[in-house]
């Protein structure tokens, strides 16, 4: 029996970057071998093992064999013969098929090393073609090394299209588009992984809903890029600027769908665009199965985001409004999400990336002189039901005021002059 450290393990260390997991495979083994050694199995579909003490994960040597479409149409072999070079090279990419020995040596059947120095990204073998989640993982490795120069080699991309075409991508499962959306998300480079996924036509079949904003034109006043494709990838990369939480970049990349439905005849405006936006968000994320506080925040960024870009117009009483219909009193840590996606979508328009947004100032400050009233004080009074309700708004309402009036002159100027250029509810 003979264990060797595989995979993003072996590449991170040659790239000196930190490792944050480590992956073995085991070849001339059985199952019972790892038992008998304290090996407690956890693997499904194929052999895996946790490690007595560490629990990392140790896996069968395997070779695979395709039986129907989608990634799980496979069966699995292990047995003692199958050897580490059959096992690698049924991985993705070459980069992800690199081994490390016990004693420290590389072991590269498929030229991962220079791959890595080269910066690219390479299947393997044509295998590749057989498991749809690939052209996934590969734009998700593009978004996590694009920083660093990696590109999807030409012939990669090719085979991504031709699985695109043959209908290999529309046999994957939600679940499994969600966990690897999410991953891409908390990347460096988030817009790389649908920049790729558009490049080879699978955007379209995966995310149609993102697929269908390029060509889309948008006002140039407001929008200099004009493309609102475009624009989404761009909020996408300042949402990536300014947060790594991938709720609020979920938010942030489908603030605009809304603005994908809108008919030719009124383009380049996008009359409502927010409260078609919705719909589907909803159904997006009905459709991959997404967690409540990925919807809920994606949901409320793309009904109120111009809302918040007009927070230094709205009257004391809409903005309460807003401020309770995003559930900022009872959820703050969400509307700091919702503040900041809002200030990613602001900001993701052609040459205006560092723009102040103040916008987001004014609704903090409104939400904390709201959120400061004394309703003890108001029940306390003999205050009930309606009265008190009405009476907690009108308190409210006077403080956003206040708060508002206390502002100096100079502080006005500048974000009057900062809101110039903030959407517009009629765009």
């Amino acid at each position: 029996m003979k264990i060797f450290l595989v995979g993003g393990a072996v590449r991170d260390k040659l790239m000196g970057l930190a490792v944050k997991e480590r992956d073995w495979v085991v070849v001339g083994a059985r199952q019972a071998d790892l038992v008998a050694q304290g090996y407690k199995p956890v693997g499904r579909d194929f052999p895996v093992f946790l490690h007595p003490r560490t629990k990392e994960e140790y896996a069968l040597a395997r070779t695979e064999r395709k039986t129907a479409a989608g990634y799980r149409g496979f069966s699995v072999h292990t047995s003692p013969d199958v050897t580490l070079e059959q096992d690698l090279l049924r991985r993705d990419l070459t980069i992800n098929a690199l081994a490390e020995d016990d004693a420290g040596n590389v072991i590269d059947f498929y030229g991962g090393r220079d791959d890595l120095h080269q910066r690219v990204l390479r299947h393997i073998s044509p295998a590749f073609a057989e498991d749809p989640v690939r052209i996934l993982r590969t734009a998700r490795f593009a978004a996590r090394f694009k920083h660093l120069g990696f590109d999807v080699a030409a012939e990669t991309d090719q085979l991504m299209r031709a699985m695109v075409k043959s209908g290999e991508a529309d046999a994957l499962v939600p679940e499994r588009v969600w966990q690897e959306l999410v991953k891409a998300l908390s990347e460096r480079t988030p817009s790389e992984f649908f920049e790729v996924l558009r490049t080879c036509g699978a955007l379209a079949v995966i995310f149609p809903e993102l697929d269908c904003l390029f060509g889309v034109p948008q006002p140039a006043r407001y929008h200099p890029e004009i493309d609102t494709g475009v624009h989404t990838l761009l909020v996408l990369t300042e949402a990536a600027r300014l947060t790594t939480d991938p709720r609020t970049r979920f938010a942030a990349l489908t603030h605009d769908l809304g603005k994908g439905v809108t008919p030719r005849e009124q383009w380049p405006h996008h009359y409502r665009h927010e409260q078609h936006g919705v719909a589907l968000v909803t159904a997006l994320c009905d459709r991959l199965k997404a967690p409540n506080d990925y919807r809920a925040l994606a949901g409320q960024v793309a009904r109120y985001h111009l809302h918040c870009h007009r927070a230094l117009e709205l009257r004391p009483a809409t903005t309460l409004n807003v401020l309770e219909r995003i559930d900022a009193f009872r959820r703050p840590d969400r509307f700091e999400q919702f503040l900041v996606a809002c200030e990613a979508d602001a900001r993701g328009r052609a040459g205006l990336q560092d723009r102040d947004y103040p916008q987001a100032g004014t609704l903090r400050a409104a939400s904390a002189a709201a959120a400061g009233v004394n309703a003890g004080a108001l029940a306390n009074s003999g205050l009930k039901g309606e009265m008190l309700k009405q009476a907690l708004r009108e308190k409210r309402i006077a403080a956003i005021r206040d708060m508002r009036s206390s502002g100096t002159s100079h502080d006005q100027a500048n974000i009057a002059s900062s809101a110039q250029g903030s959407e517009t509810p009629n765009l």
